[in-house]
């Protein structure tokens, strides 16, 4: 789609689209598609006029410019996520039934003659027949059966006002809990929809970079260890283990092999596939978001489950009130005032919905969090488990320098490193690809296909030759290939706190990569603040070498940090942390991260994650922000302190009404009234914003 420059200055850019480019519904989802190129700060876009305004950082201006070349008609088409139109009418419906439901009351309740009117009161009455005799067939004694005792009473005493009015308000209380439950899936599904940009297709017998957006049913494409698959596909060759606990639920990787089909939304997490494209991620992506989000719905917090435990058994204590105080004294009116005043109704309803809005709330600052559960565990943690690269220092590291050995020139050490490091998406390796970018090398496809081998490197061969580019422990350990005394010294005096990475060719270590990797301008303040919110202690693993590792600590008041670990070995840290009684909360963001991540308490991953660590993750953070680590711990301790709150309430106010009716000061009517409105209210209550509170 063609745009006009309207004004350019570096690192702030308004291009013009035009007045029909963009509807209400494209905006939101076209700002987030280019929110995700790492150099861009903010986007505004106004529909109104198709203005775009971007601010970026500023030598990345050639690189804005291919992105909003990208933003075809088609494109933004399908940018405009139908959830946003979901989102609305989820909106209006909810308005329309209160509405509805209110104008039928009135016009039943004047125009309708008494008799018709109470045969309607008795009809509507089956249905909460039904429920109680769907729990009680189950052997429970359940909210339902309390409902259905109550409405029964008040009609055999023919007070069919009461009867109504607690059907009436229990009716608002359905519609409310359904539409908060839904706008909250729909809010989260909305932040879970994030586009995979680029895929690597086979072209000729050559793997090429190709945008998602002009790949065709019937490509090929290549899929490596760690990333998504982003459309449903077929393997067409090779065979890889793949992670579908978000289609399936099943927590073992599956085998896929030739002939097999493979789903957008799940990873690979062991081996590369070649895979025939057989739809694409706009026909699949969104029904598989609401179905992960439909299962989150059982990742219940504790609190929630035993909340519903609790309010089914204080069904049986209100039944066998009313039977005695009506057996006691032989007045319905004081024994209906037990049944139509419940604790259970309001415990059961404002829980779940406090925690369906604490996710949504949570999805609103840039956090997914994929169950309750996990914020309860996060509100309890002591102790926090934190990776280095990526996650405390920068998502997107730098290569310092580049020496090398054995007459190679650095432009070529630097070429084939980029040629192999392009597949995979750990930050360092693309500190490596970007590096190359900006000096203009053209890293053509020269290799065979790459193998990663995880938390330690890549292997391939170039030319004939064996090529491997990873960490020391990798090249030395693993392939057996040995620093010379002169590498050796070189090393030693100028390693200093970088991470360093080697290249080896033909059995022999021709280049070192030195890794810049700044620590995050937010990571010491946020450490701080966590541990004022009751974390005890701060670890960090990591499997870069000692002296990056007591750098890093060192500046951020780190006083427990393990150096050169692999990953099984940050497996067993955690495990052995979870088995002193510590509540652990893992944060990490590369494949080698994940089994630690899947042991933890809880887990989350950065927004700059591999895809395998989002993957496993239980909290996600979608921002670059390290600080909404405590954001996240303020929402989660503020959604525990509403339960416990609500809690107290419930019991307090409906305690009193009791009180009230036993002593005939209300009527069963009023303390109806005053009970569900109560309990429509704290509900109400309970979607309001805990960060502001």
């Amino acid at each position: 789609m063609i745009y006009k420059t309207v004004y350019d200055k570096p690192g702030r850019i308004r291009v013009r689209y035009g007045i029909y480019a963009f509807d209400k519904y494209s905006v939101s989802g076209v700002s987030d598609y280019i929110k995700l190129f790492e150099f861009v700060k903010s986007v505004n876009i106004s529909h109104a006029n198709g203005s775009v305004l971007i601010y970026y950082e500023a030598d990345r201006k050639e690189e804005l410019l291919k992105v909003l070349d990208s933003l075809t008609g088609e494109k933004i088409q399908q940018l405009s996520l139908p959830i946003n139109h979901e989102i609305e009418e989820n909106n209006k419906k909810f308005k329309n039934d209160i509405a509805m439901a209110v104008i039928r009351r009135e016009i039943l309740k004047w125009f309708m003659p008494v008799p018709i009117m109470r045969a309607i009161t008795a009809l509507k009455a089956y249905r909460y027949f039904i429920k109680a005799i769907k729990s009680l067939s189950e052997w429970k004694l359940t909210v339902d059966t309390l409902d259905f005792v109550t409405i029964s009473a008040a009609i055999l005493n023919g007070d069919y006002s009461t009867a109504n009015n607690i059907m009436f308000l229990l009716g608002i209380s359905d519609m409310l809990e359904e539409h908060t439950m839904k706008s909250a899936k729909l809010e989260l599904a909305k932040s879970l929809a994030i586009n995979v940009d680029y895929v690597w297709a086979i072209e000729d017998g050559v793997q090429v970079k190709k945008p998602l957006s002009e790949l065709k049913k019937g490509d090929v494409i290549v899929v490596n260890t760690g990333n998504v698959i982003p459309v449903d596909a077929t393997v067409v060759d090779s065979e890889a283990f793949v992670n579908q606990s978000s289609m399936t639920g099943e927590s073992k990787p599956v085998r896929k092999y030739n002939g097999l089909s493979v789903y957008a939304g799940t990873v690979v997490e062991e081996g590369n596939l070649k895979l025939k494209v057989t739809a694409f991620e706009g026909q699949t992506r969104i029904s598989k978001i609401l179905d992960m989000i439909e299962k989150s719905q059982d990742l219940k917090a504790s609190l929630h489950v035993n909340a519903q435990r609790r309010a089914d058994m204080m069904v049986p204590f209100s039944l066998l009130s009313s039977a005695a105080l009506y057996l006691l004294t032989g007045n319905v009116a004081r024994a209906m005032s037990i049944l139509v005043v419940d604790y259970s109704c309001a415990i059961k309803m404002s829980t779940p919905i406090s925690v369906i809005s604490a996710i949504r709330q949570a999805a609103g600052k840039s956090i997914l969090v994929k169950g309750g559960k996990f914020l309860e565990n996060y509100a309890n943690a002591d102790t926090l488990v934190l990776d280095k690269t990526g996650t405390l220092t920068n998502a997107k590291p730098k290569l310092a320098k580049v020496v090398t050995f054995f007459d190679y020139e650095e432009n070529e050490v630097l070429k084939i490193a980029a040629c192999l490091e392009e597949h995979f998406p750990h930050p360092v390796a693309r500190s490596i690809v970007d590096e190359s970018e900006r000096r203009n090398i053209i890293h053509e496809e020269e290799h065979t296909e790459v193998e990663y081998v995880v938390a330690h490197g890549i292997s391939s061969r170039l030319n004939g030759e064996k090529a491997l580019i990873g960490s020391r422990h990798f090249i030395e350990d693993d392939e057996k290939i040995y620093l010379t005394c002169e590498q050796e010294d070189y090393l030693k005096n100028h390693a200093g706190s970088y991470s360093t990475l080697f290249l080896a060719l033909d059995d022999k270590i021709v280049g070192m990569f030195f890794i810049e990797d700044p620590v995050r301008a937010d990571a010491k303040e946020t450490i701080d603040k966590l541990k004022e919110q009751g974390i005890k202690d701060v670890i960090m693993i990591t499997g870069d070498s000692e002296s990056s590792a007591k750098d890093v600590s060192e500046k951020l008041g780190i006083t427990k940090y393990y150096s050169q670990v692999l990953p099984d070995e940050k497996y067993k840290i955690i495990k052995q942390l979870k088995e002193e009684g510590r509540i652990v909360a893992m944060v990490g963001d590369g494949i080698n991260d994940s089994p630690a991540l899947s042991v933890a308490d809880v887990s989350i991953s950065m927004k700059d994650a591999s895809d395998m660590a989002k993957e496993v993750a239980d909290i996600t953070l979608l921002s670059s922000n390290l600080s909404e680590l405590v954001t996240l711990r303020l929402l989660s301790k503020k959604l525990l302190s509403r339960i416990k709150n609500n809690y107290m309430f419930i019991a307090t106010f409906n305690s009193s009404l009791i009180a009230f009716g036993i002593m005939q000061a209300i009527t069963p009517s009023a303390l109806s009234l005053l009970h569900n409105t109560s309990t429509l209210l704290l509900c109400a209550s309970s979607t309001t914003n805990l960060l502001k509170e």
